[in-house]
């Protein structure tokens, strides 16, 4: 309506290893379509919205050395000194300060750097560039988009004997999306698939602030949609009805019966807004997993399901994770995220072929 171009705003921390890759891909994304892509820096985030920071860290290195080789990327260390990192800005976007993108960046609705912001919508860093580029689809100069989804194939495996840890909370979006994922995958692959429950970052003394709660939501209902998965009628179970489920799971697990009860939890606390703190809402979750009420009954009788969900936590961290979903195959070092399920394939294959 006003005649400005369609333009693509980029926040870059030059701190931050997603923004190292992202940026990487700004020339092919502006010889790719005909919309503006402007560059901003913006600051590192703040402790509430990337809490535990040093955790954090070693985990960006180590996630975006696997996402370049993965895209055929470059991975390049972030500069550590502050004559280095004033270099990088200034070679990145001169003249430009932190303050005009951090404020543009709260305005867009998200907090993180990598992110691509377009027309009411963010991107966060390489993993959500297809979605842009679907949305850049009609100002296409070429046929193939610039960055390749990555997914978990469905073609089957050989790791028998390994075990798949998987751990999850009954509060997570993006663990909603991935419960019945991550346990096809593992049946593929011939993989034991071991559930390891922990409570929510909330229910667990971390920030989750508003707008991270939102995005999260907002982007967890667009890779549903992706995978073609029920999301979005939510009936959010924190407390109560996350502590009634983990003591129902911690007895349906011993009984061949968590994986069913995992699934049919999140469905209804996700997708169909069943209330898990009511006994008629716990019973439909559990009745569909083949408990029955009088396991439902014998489960939120006991507390035991505390103890294992804190031995749960301390080996996440242990892993050098915090968040979930969290997965690890075998020894290996562990991914987080619903779209790392890919490298969690990669993960299986290798230890089948280093079985023989």
């Amino acid at each position: 309506m006003t005649g400005s171009p369609l333009t693509v705003h980029y926040f870059h921390s030059v701190t931050d290893p997603y923004s190292l890759l992202a940026a990487q891909c700004l020339p092919a994304l502006a010889a790719a379509y005909t919309v503006r892509f402007q560059p901003h820096l913006v600051s590192p985030p703040a402790a509430d919205v990337a809490p535990d920071t040093d955790r954090l860290a070693a985990w960006a290195v180590r996630d975006c050395q696997r996402l370049a080789q993965a895209h055929g990327l470059a991975f390049v260390p972030p500069p550590q000194s502050a004559s280095d990192i004033a270099a990088a800005e200034a070679d990145f976007a001169p003249g430009q300060s932190r303050a005009g993108g951090d404020a543009l960046l709260a305005a867009s609705g998200h907090y993180l750097p990598a992110v691509f912001a377009f027309e009411g919508e963010t991107y966060w860093g390489l993993d959500r560039l297809p979605h842009l580029e679907v949305r850049l689809a009609p100002y296409r100069r070429r046929a193939a988009p610039v960055v390749q989804q990555l997914e978990a194939s469905d073609l089957p495996g050989n790791a028998n004997g390994v075990t798949l840890d998987f751990f999850l909370s009954f509060r997570s979006p993006y663990t909603a999306i991935a419960a019945a994922r991550v346990r096809q995958l593992a049946e593929r692959h011939g993989a034991t698939l071991r559930l390891r429950p922990v409570l929510p970052m909330v229910m667990r003394g971390l920030p989750v602030p508003g707008a991270k709660r939102l995005y999260i939501v907002r982007d967890a209902k667009r890779e549903a949609e992706r995978l073609g998965l029920p999301f979005g009628r939510i009936c959010d179970p924190v407390g109560l009805g996350v502590e009634r489920g983990m003591a129902v799971l911690h007895r349906a697990m011993p009984m061949g019966k968590g994986e069913a009860f995992v699934e049919s939890f999140l469905a209804g606390a996700f997708a169909e807004a069943v209330d898990a703190t009511t006994d008629r809402g716990l019973q439909t979750l559990a009745s569909r997993a083949g408990l029955s009420a009088q396991d439902v009954s014998a489960a939120l009788a006991c507390d035991d399901w505390r103890k294992d969900a804190e031995g749960n936590r301390q080996e996440l961290l242990a892993l050098g994770l915090w968040g979930v979903p969290s997965f690890r195959v075998g020894e290996r070092p562990a991914h987080w995220g619903q779209d790392r399920l890919w490298a969690v394939e990669q993960d299986l294959r290798a230890e089948a072929e280093k079985a023989g």
